[in-house]
């Protein structure tokens, strides 16, 4: 697997995903490892401080899964507020937790369950909470 690239994330989002990730059995859910790897290797920054072209939780990302024609514009979101709408993405989903952290332009490989890897690229992240003054969301 490349080298990933560098990752920031706010103390909010890591205070609330580390939390999470403690209410988590074990085996909470397939790639609670890769996710806890992610979090441990962050740069992890005030949320005035996130660069604005970061995927930061709430954020909306327009990406593209390499093995799809399609691309797609989804709001990352905690499990607690994904919705049947199509237009939210779990963090403890496989690419949900791929995009945390990442910056317009960069890519990443991830494991996919069942095997195998996938690779996700940024191509804008059309909202940011911390770019729109939103500190405490």
């Amino acid at each position: 697997m490349k080298a990933r690239p560098e990752i920031v994330i706010s103390t909010i989002d890591f205070e609330r995903l580390e939390r999470l990730l403690d209410s988590l059995p074990n085996n909470g859910f397939i790639g609670k490892v890769e996710l806890e790897a992610e979090l441990a290797r962050a740069k992890i920054v005030e949320p005035k401080d996130v660069p604005s072209t970061v995927v930061t939780m709430n954020s909306t990302v327009r990406f593209k899964v390499e093995s799809s024609s399609d691309e797609f514009e989804l709001t990352l979101v905690y499990p607690k507020d994904s919705d049947l709408n199509g237009r939210t993405l779990s963090i403890l989903a496989p690419v949900g937790s791929a995009l945390l952290g990442l910056a317009q332009g960069d890519e990443i490989e991830w494991p996919k369950p069942g095997g195998g890897v996938m690779r996700v690229q940024i191509h804008e992240v059309a909202y940011q909470p911390e770019r729109s003054g939103e500190f405490h969301r």
